[in-house]
This record gives structure tokens, C-alpha cells and sequence, in this order.
């Protein structure tokens, strides 16, 4: 009886450690096992390794003051540097989005981060966002192109358009990126959403 009592106790126990990494965004169950499984194999001291590099993570970064991206210090590495072109602004739903960006090398201007996007059914609207921030900064620097990069979906087009609309009144050009099909993609295996904004976005040859 003992034995199965703590067979269900340490079952209890691994079912919320698969629950509580399951709730990150894109574990589903299956990874969360594995990644339970992969922690009670782990050696102890690279385990306590591992534990240490999340706390000194969640210790040590912040968010910038200025853009609202991931920063070890008030003021991200980004925003402080002169090499960034001061006339271009790339305004994103998320600190992880600029990362992405950043990746492609093709963006030299600095950020913005919204914290997310306009979305009425849940209750979100512009006061909800730093997007009376974007709006200071736009006021108070030399920015000359905003480049709108919310994601493509109704509440990323919405949130674009209510920006563009004000950005504009402050003699701002606005610019937005591009969507479409997918490199290397097929027009048959595209949904209708994403093929019409690629058919509004065309370019001209």
C-alpha cells in the first residue's frame, strides 16, 4: 500500500511539472513529458547549473525604458547606439519580435514595442498599449519613416491602421511589411487571408 501511495504521489508531482511547462507558449503535453523526463535525468549539478541561469536571467533582465525591448540595463544597447540610423523607427507587438528582426540584418533604425495589439473582443484597446509612448517619441525625435512590423492578423491590421492614421497627422511617413506567400510556397496550398494580402501588396516590376 505504501509503495502505491508514493507511486501516485510522484506521479501527482510529474503531472505538474509536465502542466506547468506545458503552459509555456508552443509545449504541448508530449514536449512537456519529455522535458520533465529530460530534467529528472539531468545531473545534479548541471541541473543546479541550469536552475541558476533562469534566475540570473529573471534577476538581471529588465525591459528598456525607451523602447520597451529586453535589457540588462534601463536603457537597451540599441537605443544607446550611434550607429542606428535616429531617422527610423520600427514599431513591433513584442520584445521577442525584435530579436527576429534583428536577425534578418536588414533594419538599421531602432524600435518600439507596443506590448501587444489592439483587440476589442478582449478587451484591448490603444490605452492599453505603449502607444502613447510611440507617439511622445515621435514628437520628440528626429524620426522620419515609421515602419509598422504588428503581426498579419486582424488585430495586428487593426492595430496598424489606427497608427498609420495618427502618425500620419504628424507629417511621419509610414511604411509597413510586407505579407504574403511564403518563399518557396505554393498559391493552391495558401489560405485566402495570406494570399489577399499578398494580391494588395504586389509590386510593381
Amino acid at each position: 500500500m505504501e509503495c502505491l501511495e508514493t507511486l501516485a504521489l510522484s506521479d501527482s508531482k510529474f503531472q505538474n511539472l509536465v502542466s506547468t511547462f506545458s503552459s509555456l507558449p508552443g509545449i504541448g503535453k508530449k514536449s512537456a513529458t519529455r522535458i520533465g523526463f529530460h530534467l529528472l535525468r539531468m545531473d545534479p549539478v548541471q541541473f543546479e547549473n541550469w536552475i541558476e541561469t533562469i534566475q540570473d536571467a529573471k534577476e538581471s533582465l529588465g525591459f528598456c525604458q525607451e523602447c520597451g525591448g529586453l535589457s540588462e540595463e534601463p536603457v537597451c544597447s540599441i537605443c544607446l547606439s550611434h550607429k542606428r540610423d535616429p531617422n527610423m523607427l520600427c514599431v513591433v507587438e513584442q520584445p521577442e519580435d525584435i530579436f527576429f528582426i534583428e536577425s534578418t540584418k536588414e533594419f538599421s533604425g531602432k524600435y518600439h514595442v507596443l506590448n501587444g495589439s489592439i483587440s476589442p473582443l478582449d478587451g484591448i484597446g490603444p490605452d492599453q498599449l505603449r502607444i502613447k509612448e510611440l507617439f511622445s517619441r515621435l514628437d520628440s525625435s528626429p524620426i522620419k519613416e515609421v515602419l509598422i512590423a504588428t503581426n498579419p492578423t486582424l488585430e495586428g491590421d487593426a492595430t496598424a491602421s489606427y497608427l498609420t492614421d495618427t502618425i500620419k497627422t504628424k507629417g511621419v511617413s509610414v511604411t509597413r511589411i510586407a505579407h504574403g506567400i511564403t518563399i518557396g510556397g505554393s498559391i493552391e496550398y495558401s489560405d485566402q487571408y495570406t494570399l489577399g494580402r499578398a494580391i494588395r501588396a504586389r509590386l510593381t516590376l
